[in-house]
């Protein structure tokens, strides 16, 4: 049965870890605050820039710091990114079942587009889906909603993500919600936040959104 599929970017199609962190620090070294630790790094992959600047810089700098964090990015952050193993073949093998793919991430779409094109994922994805640079539909469920009523009428929905934001946008949108154990999301914050599969690797996902 063909079926529309949404794939999350950070942590499911690619690794941003260098990228992301090193912006983090940059906006961090500009205004003058410490560095986290690598643990507390790790945690900032997936969950919107609007929601993990606060605990670090506070409310009220969280917009400059978002800002100096895209400074870096847009020059070379988008580019210290990389594939994860196997996952272009992951994405031939499902649209070739017939399912119709789709990128639905928090990171800014514009930015989100240019990396999935840059690494050949472009040709298998019909549409990128993301949030806009003022943090408009940064929140997971509100994007997926906004990206199935300009996609409607298909059978079934799948939403693949490493994280619980992931998971939970897609429950709340009534789509199945595939974990995937390879990113930054542990397999208890995946079973916790309701999936119904996890792919412990990207050669597991064909089966694990068409089981």
């Amino acid at each position: 049965m063909s079926a529309h599929i949404y794939f999350d970017l950070d942590g499911t199609l690619t690794d941003p870890y260098e990228g992301i962190t090193k912006c983090i620090l940059y906006a961090l070294d500009e205004l003058g605050f410490p560095h986290p630790g690598d643990e507390y790094l790790h945690g900032c992959i997936g969950p919107p820039l609007y929601d993990t600047f606060p605990d670090m810089v506070g409310k009220e700098l969280t917009l400059k710091a978002i800002d100096l964090y895209r400074e870096r990015f847009v020059e070379v952050g988008w580019k210290e990114n990389e594939p994860y193993e196997g996952i272009l073949d992951a994405l031939e093998t499902i649209s070739a079942a017939g399912h119709m793919l789709f990128v639905a991430t928090s990171k800014p779409q514009v930015h989100a587009k240019k990396i999935i094109d840059h690494f050949g994922m472009g040709q298998f994805i019909a549409k990128v889906y993301g949030c806009e640079l003022d943090g408009t539909r940064s929140n997971k469920a509100e994007l997926l909603q906004y990206a199935i009523s300009e996609n409607p009428g298909a059978i079934v929905r799948t939403m693949v993500g490493d994280r619980m934001h992931d998971l939970i946008g897609a429950i709340a949108n009534d789509m199945r919600p595939i974990g995937v154990a390879y990113g930054y999301g542990s397999i208890v914050e995946l079973e916790t936040a309701g999936a119904i599969r996890i792919a412990s690797t990207p050669a597991n996902l064909p089966e694990a959104v068409q089981g």
